[in-house]
């Protein structure tokens, strides 16, 4: 038998529904790759040429020195093809991935098409729709950039915002994909150190697209920032800390939906500071446009607190409030729009300071709170494509029925 490698790749295909063999011109990764393309499949060809060579060797010895010939064992080869074919197909996981991701990227692209007016009207400034990479890609900046890159040509929009979360390495792939010139949704953001590190990479993806001549004044992005969880977190800890002791429940108490604002205006603060700076004004000159503070979960979860209070506090230029439809209505019938992020802001300082006295560690709390919100939307993610494995193996066994009825 000959000897194939990677550099002497085995350049016969096996096309089984025809049952004939056929030389080829290029390695067979190349053309099984190929075929995958128009099926909607994304096979690596290198990967097949690396499984044809070990499958080769593996194989039974065979009578065949040369390429097939017509009156070869087509069997042979066809068990050749199988194996490889059993070595590179992608797991029924990431099939069910890709299923999602194909409707998913259908209603985002509706979505998009329903908010393009606002898009075009406000010169790019609104008029967003957001699609996340998997979540279970949250420490793998290079698995987010591949996905994220896919999820952007899928949809093909411009006013789509991939969005990723606010991790070590998901401002690795920030900077990278506003660097490609995608818009991106820094989600699950909680601490003011991770707020400034996605901050960098805007801003060092936007000097990388720049240098190399490419605009950089269509370029969106949002640091979704959180907010109720982080009173709901810090509020539980002091009603503990108050029930163990009682001589100072009253000052534990007083501290309670104190942290969550202060934490994001202290945030706002950081943004105006970065947004302000000389390295800023230099992108700005190129039309850049600043990566706007999003202020996420905003419903008021304490009853005993102002239903309105996290979107009354946070008002501020360039800023996103996302409301929830309750918070919404609420905000409409009696909220009251004045500027208020930036008001007092040495009070958030004094505010977060007492909390740190008192024993609650806000860096402790928001990391935790950063696990917990990456383990809830893989979760969630898991459960989803649980479903999609099970409605898939349900029509496979229906399909099965029918072709064992017909036979």
């Amino acid at each position: 038998m000959p000897r194939y490698s990677l550099s002497n790749p085995p350049r016969v295909i096996f096309f089984d529904a025809a049952g004939t063999l056929f030389h080829l011109p290029k390695g067979v990764g190349y053309h099984y790759a190929l075929v995958g393309r128009h099926l909607g499949l994304t096979l690596d060809s290198a990967a097949l040429d690396r499984a044809f060579a070990k499958v080769w060797r593996e194989m039974p010895p065979h009578a065949t020195t040369g390429a097939p010939r017509d009156d070869d064992d087509k069997g042979w080869w066809r068990a050749l093809v199988n194996r490889v074919l059993d070595e590179t197909a992608p797991a029924t996981s990431s099939l069910d991935r890709d299923a999602f991701f194909t409707v998913a990227a259908t209603d985002v692209r509706d979505a998009c098409d329903a908010f393009r007016g606002v898009y075009d009207a406000t010169h790019a400034v609104d008029g967003y729709v957001s699609l996340e990479v998997s979540p279970d890609l949250a420490r793998d900046a290079a698995g987010t950039i591949v996905e994220a890159r896919k999820l952007w040509a899928l949809v093909d929009r411009p006013n789509l915002m991939i969005k990723v979360p606010g991790t070590t390495e998901g401002a690795v792939a920030v900077q990278q994909l506003i660097a490609d010139g995608i818009n991106v949704n820094v989600t699950l953001l909680f601490a003011i150190d991770a707020h400034a590190q996605v901050i960098d990479a805007y801003i060092a993806g936007l000097e990388q697209r720049g240098a190399t001549g490419l605009p950089i004044d269509r370029i969106a992005s949002v640091a979704s920032f959180f907010i109720s969880r982080v009173d709901s977190a810090i509020d539980k800890q002091l009603e503990t800390m108050a029930i163990a002791d009682e001589a100072h429940a009253d000052t534990l108490h007083a501290l309670q939906g104190k942290a969550a604002i202060a934490n994001a205006k202290l945030a706002y603060r950081l943004f105006t500071a970065s947004f302000s700076s000389a390295r800023w004004a230099a992108l700005a000159d190129k039309g850049a446009r600043v990566q706007r503070p999003l202020w996420a979960s905003t419903s008021a979860k304490n009853p005993a607190y102002r239903d309105v209070i996290y979107v009354e506090e946070l008002v501020g230029p360039d800023t996103v409030n996302t409301l929830p439809p309750a918070t919404l209505e609420a905000f409409r019938d009696h909220g009251e729009t004045r500027r208020s992020v930036d008001n007092d802001v040495a009070g958030a300082e004094r505010a977060l300071a007492a909390l740190e006295a008192a024993g609650v560690s806000l860096r402790t709390v928001t990391d935790r709170l950063l696990q917990e919100g990456l383990a809830s939307f893989e979760q969630s993610f898991v459960t989803l494509l649980a479903g999609l494995a099970r409605k898939r193996a349900a029509l496979a066994a229906a399909s099965a029925s029918v072709t064992h009825a017909g036979a």
